[in-house]
């Protein structure tokens, strides 16, 4: 493949389903050829692998043309492009230093402003400012236009500030039930559901509407209605309506955690691959919900490789949360390549750098990890050790209330203290299945329990099997 046609198969290969459905939605070629390009563009974009060649023989001044065509259709509906005019536009009235082309652009878009888009309340803002601009200067004509601009989208722009606002509130909610399980917040979803639905409102209010959704249904696990709501919005984004890239892929990355609730991890891969298609700041957050679904269906290579391919980016996050996830699964993907030594290293290393970090965000994670590398090395004495130093039993027993809460330390404990003959068989028994007791939606949970049960198995294996029996998981 010559170095132009490879130039457009990486262009091709970054783009996304949404953006190919969208552009061959309303392209209006009477060139066959370029048509049938483009769907081969289209048809590439909506597989993980196995991309199929373009043909070398066709002119290459197609691609070329080709490509610039999906970059200009692209950008005349991505609402993050329009963001940035905007903000070039404030700039430039603010420091006195718009050009006349670039004010009789702003101009038309003042006077052809009819329906409320992604970020109106911005550009509703721009001409605020635009117009004390103009009223200094004693520009009376374009004055006006900017004033009755201002006039007849008042109210809106107010109604727009007071959701935004009130958005805030619920946020707070949402958020403090997902992370410290200290409120409740059922009762936004009804008024969610409307700003999310309500046509006349700016795509930026429904749009975090539409995320504050997901909080609240994956809370409280109803996913049939988030369904309803993801199908809705694909339908928007195929339509090139609220598009971005980076919207796209923070699509894709939620439908990844739907799609994996549901356990349907075909599903969720696909959509986490689409995920990683390109870096932006929630890059990490995106390869660890990926390699996680690529643990559950046992592909420990394939997630390795993807979390190795990912390093680079995980050392210059600045985000520990993020980070200190990465890294316990990353200990989890060695663990489950048999590089146990490896994870063990690791883990140590690490800790001994960030361990207020580690304490601070994820540490049930790395822990977890860490102490799994341990067990499948049989240093028993060294897992009660840790567990007593960094009193991490009486930290999981807080951590119960965690709506990921799995008993995954204890049991590693418990394991240990019966290899090293300080608890019999049946105490051991006994303190496995009290833990298993105290899980909430166990039924849900089945996958992450199954997947402990195969860790202590090599250890315990007559007592995991009479676990499963009573629990009916055989």
């Amino acid at each position: 493949m010559r170095e132009k046609l490879q130039k457009f198969a990486t262009f091709a290969a970054g783009l996304l389903p949404h953006e190919t459905t969208y552009l061959i939605s309303v392209q209006q070629f009477e060139d066959d050829v370029k048509l049938d390009i483009l769907k081969l563009v289209h048809d590439n974009a909506s597989r993980i692998k196995l991309q199929m060649p373009f043909d070398t023989s066709i002119d290459k001044r197609k691609y070329s043309n080709l490509k610039t065509w999906i970059e200009t259709r692209l950008a005349e509906v991505d609402v993050d492009e329009r963001f940035d005019w905007l903000s070039l536009m404030e700039r430039k009235i603010m420091t006195d230093s718009i050009e006349p082309a670039e004010e009789k652009e702003l101009l038309k878009a003042i006077r052809s402003y009819e329906t409320l888009d992604f970020y109106f309340m911005k550009f509703f803002e721009l001409v605020e400012f635009y117009r004390h601009f103009l009223l200094i200067r004693m520009r009376y004509a374009q004055h006006q236009v900017a004033n009755e601009f201002l006039k007849k989208f008042r109210q809106q722009y107010e109604e727009s500030k007071r959701v935004f606002e009130r958005l805030h509130d619920a946020t707070e909610d949402i958020v403090n039930q997902y992370s410290k399980n200290s409120a409740q917040s059922l009762h936004w979803k009804n008024w969610l559901t409307e700003v999310f639905y309500n046509e006349q409102l700016d795509g930026l209010n429904r749009y975090y509407a539409f995320v504050r959704l997901s909080f609240i249904y994956f809370n409280y696990r109803n996913y049939e209605k988030l369904i309803e709501k993801y199908d809705y919005i694909d339908q928007l984004f195929s339509q090139g309506i609220y598009y971005s890239r980076r919207l796209l892929l923070n699509y894709y990355g939620n439908r990844l955690l739907l799609h994996s609730r549901q356990q349907e991890y075909d599903k969720a891969e696909f959509y986490g691959y689409l995920s990683v298609r390109h870096k932006t700041s929630d890059y990490i957050f995106y390869v660890n919900n990926l390699a996680a679904v690529l643990m559950r269906q046992k592909k420990h290579a394939e997630a390795l490789q993807l979390m190795r391919s990912a390093y680079p980016e995980v050392k210059a996050t600045p985000g520990m949360h993020n980070r200190i996830g990465f890294v316990g699964l990353y200990l989890r993907c060695l663990n489950h390549n048999n590089q146990h030594r490896s994870a063990e290293n690791y883990a140590e290393s690490f800790l001994s750098v960030y361990r207020k970090e580690v304490f601070e965000y994820r540490w049930h994670t790395f822990f977890s990890s860490f102490l799994e590398a341990l067990l499948k090395q049989e240093k028993y004495t060294k897992i009660l050790k840790i567990t007593r130093k960094h009193q991490l039993l009486e930290r999981e027993a807080q951590y119960r209330k965690h709506a990921n809460y799995m008993p995954t330390i204890l049991w590693y404990h418990a394991v240990s203290m019966y290899k090293e003959s300080l608890c019999t068989k049946d105490e051991l028994e006994r303190i496995l299945y009290e833990s298993l007791l105290k899980i909430d939606n166990i039924a849900e949970k089945k996958p992450r329990l199954s997947e402990l049960f195969e860790e202590v198995y090599p250890a315990i294996p007559a007592i995991v099997n009479r676990l499963r029996e009573r629990l009916a998981l055989t």
